[in-house]
């Protein structure tokens, strides 16, 4: 799932290379994607891209006039930035893994896809990203928010840290891949309570909150929107290295299983050596 160093770098690309061309045709071929009906997609027509940013995981194109497109691009979204299209023919609705596509005037435009059976690429367009209700509930920025606002933050929720961390009413632009390094970096147990940490762990915690995105933006923004898949692979510690050696202490990173994510963790730095459990129902090492 793309996150917030991610989702920052297809911003920054889009004000590269976007900004000051105007829409020929916003185009939808996945009717589920679409979430609002007014303004309608035509309003997109002849109107100049003037920016890009984000909201927590949330990409949001601007038009002029005070028009938005704000997209979440689910687990198994991407953009595709296109040079030129194969074709001038608009879309057919339901065919392939586009979802939406937004023609520019330069023959060049992007995509937005989702693979995979699991359609939950949403897209909203808006006059206001106050509107989308994803954004409305998002909790401060990951990489904005000071100590005491992290720390408060943090305490407000009771649970597993790796749980509440992620929960971007809490702290948006975290995910499963980075929450894992964040933890990593903080030596801390994914199953950790929250209200149980101390002031020191609150601050290493949001240390390494802001060293692991903050470096992550730093080596994304610049990339092709084709090279970040591979880029944020290159630069993980213990996520998606189950099996292998930790780079910090040598033990061998290991894993818990959910029915439909996972985390990966090093016992060495973070759990005193021991493993966790690998079932949801266990009594778990903190």
């Amino acid at each position: 799932m793309p996150e917030l160093p991610e989702v920052e770098a297809l911003g920054a690309y889009l004000r590269e290379r976007a900004v000051g061309r105007r829409v020929e045709r916003l185009e939808i071929a996945a009717i589920s994607a679409l979430k609002t009906y007014e303004p309608a997609p035509t309003t997109a027509t002849g109107r100049p891209v003037i920016g890009a940013g984000r909201y927590g995981k949330f990409l949001d194109v601007r038009f002029d006039g005070g028009l938005h497109l704000v997209v979440h691009l689910a687990r198994a979204g991407w953009l595709h930035y296109r040079e030129a299209f194969p074709s001038t023919a608009p879309l057919k609705p339901g065919k392939g893994p586009i979802a939406v596509r937004v023609r520019l005037d330069d023959s060049s435009g992007f995509d937005l896809t989702e693979a995979g059976t699991q359609k939950k690429l949403a897209a909203y367009l808006v006059t206001d990203p106050a509107q989308v209700p994803g954004v409305a509930r998002l909790g401060p920025d990951a990489l904005a928010a000071d100590l005491p606002l992290f720390s408060e933050r943090l305490r407000s929720r009771r649970g597993q840290v790796k749980g509440v961390i992620t929960d971007q009413e809490i702290i948006s632009g975290v995910g499963n891949a980075y929450s894992d390094e964040i933890l990593h970096m903080a030596r801390l147990s994914p199953f950790a309570i929250t209200d149980r940490l101390t002031d020191g762990q609150l601050a290493t915690l949001h240390t390494a909150t802001r060293q692991v995105l903050g470096d992550a933006v730093a080596r994304s923004v610049g990339q092709r929107a084709a090279e970040l898949k591979g880029e944020k692979r290159s630069g993980l510690r213990v996520h998606g290295r189950a099996g292998l050696p930790c780079p910090v202490c040598g033990d061998t990173v290991r894993e818990v299983s959910f029915a439909d994510s996972s985390l990966q963790y090093c016992p060495g730095c973070q759990t005193g050596g021991k493993p966790l459990a690998d079932r949801r129902l266990s009594r778990l090492v903190r």
